[in-house]
């Protein structure tokens, strides 16, 4: 059957995607352009935030191609991952990340002169940050790329064979009452092993530690969804505890970084802390998910197909918007109003007037050919692309 709730979530995180970045503009982080003011109570909601928001996007992503393979086999799956992911990709190099690009380098003093003297005569030299060619937030999608095709002979092998051992050693380990904190094994290791030598680059070839972590991730969303009803009873049963797991989880991460100072010791303590936490979140999450929002709606059938559009604009917009606003004087409020409205609105103007209504965009930005989703949707289909 279908799962609203999977849409749903990947409906809200998306859209705290948005106000993340729009955070990025105030927190002391490296971002590609900055408020004249910088605050840094603001980093521990985005240390919140960052935990669990890119790993639920994944097994997310890898749920949904459980169902994409219901009415494919590995070939078609393949092709209508390319076409969904590679194709919006490629546009988003060309004509979406360029502004972000200009914008920072307008804004950090290597540029002069209006977006039309950079785009294209020097939006296309060289590969960031010494050049200008990057896909910046769009890393997502060669990621995602990547992972379905290596992983395509396995999912397909799984769903062939629904009663192989594995699948059922999994169903009878989630069954338990820790058997989902058994998944933190190897999510551990990697924190713990690979993320110490192999620091976040989003390059996909030298990115070692995001690789590993995300492909697994990605993994394990397929994979529970082989087990089908016993995964979604047992986060539904067990999701305050979770939550009380989460809460424990992010109190411990943070304090240990409060009070001791970085060593081999605490790096291998705050892994664990680390894993434990953003695990606990989401199966909280699903668990609060799959009782409170698994219902279909207009609504939501109108934010899933936007969604992805809004996706790859969304930090152009809020960039642009931001390279007017970092220089005033102006109160947080102020400014960090006018990027939520102007992003959320510059994005449903561009959807709503242009994406959605013509054909070529359509394609471009990874949306299928008919102009409207219809209701009720076929049952065991829920969109794949987060």
């Amino acid at each position: 059957m279908r799962r609203y709730d999977l849409d749903w979530l990947r409906v809200i995180v998306f859209g705290l995607l948005i106000f993340y970045h729009v955070g990025m503009f105030f927190v002391p982080w490296g971002w590609h352009i900055k408020n004249n003011v910088l605050y840094e109570d603001l980093t521990w909601p985005m240390r919140f935030l960052n935990q669990w928001r890119l790993p639920i996007l994944f097994v997310i992503s890898g749920m949904g191609s459980f169902y994409a393979l219901n009415k494919r086999n590995g070939f078609q799956f393949m092709g209508e991952r390319i076409k969904r992911l590679l194709i919006p990709l490629i546009f988003g190099m060309a004509v979406i990340v360029p502004v972000q690009v200009y914008a920072e380098r307008v804004y950090k003093g290597e540029f002069q002169g209006g977006y039309f003297d950079f785009w294209p005569q020097l939006a296309f030299i060289g590969v960031y940050p010494e050049g200008n060619i990057s896909w910046h937030h769009l890393w997502f999608l060669p990621y995602l790329l990547v992972f379905s095709l290596i992983l395509t002979p396995i999912f397909v092998y799984l769903k062939r064979n629904p009663e192989a051992a594995f699948i059922k050693f999994t169903n009878r380990i989630i069954a338990k009452p820790l058997g989902l904190y058994l998944f933190l094994l190897p999510l551990y290791l990697i924190e713990s092993l690979v993320e110490p030598f192999f620091p976040s680059t989003h390059d996909l070839l030298n990115d070692w530690f995001n690789f590993s972590n995300f492909i697994t991730l990605f993994f394990f969303g397929f994979l529970l969804m082989t087990v089908k009803d016993t995964f979604w009873k047992v986060v539904q049963q067990r999701r305050r505890a979770y939550l009380y797991c989460g809460l424990i989880g992010f109190t411990l991460m943070i304090g240990l970084r409060i009070i001791w100072e970085d060593s081999v010791l605490i790096h291998f303590i705050e892994a664990g802390f680390m894993v434990f936490n953003f695990w606990s979140w989401i199966l909280a999450i699903f668990g609060y998910a799959a009782t409170y929002l698994n219902k279909p709606g207009k609504r939501l059938s109108y934010c899933n197909e936007a969604v992805y559009p809004f996706y790859i604009l969304h930090q152009s917009v809020t960039i642009a918007i931001g390279l007017y606003l970092y220089d005033l004087n102006w109160g947080f409020w102020a400014k960090a109003s006018i990027l939520v409205i102007g992003t959320f609105g510059g994005c449903w103007i561009l959807y709503e007037l242009v994406i959605r209504r013509v054909r070529v965009f359509r394609l471009l930005f990874g949306l299928k050919s008919e102009k409207k989703t219809k209701l009720p949707q076929q049952p065991g289909k829920i969109s794949t692309i987060t």
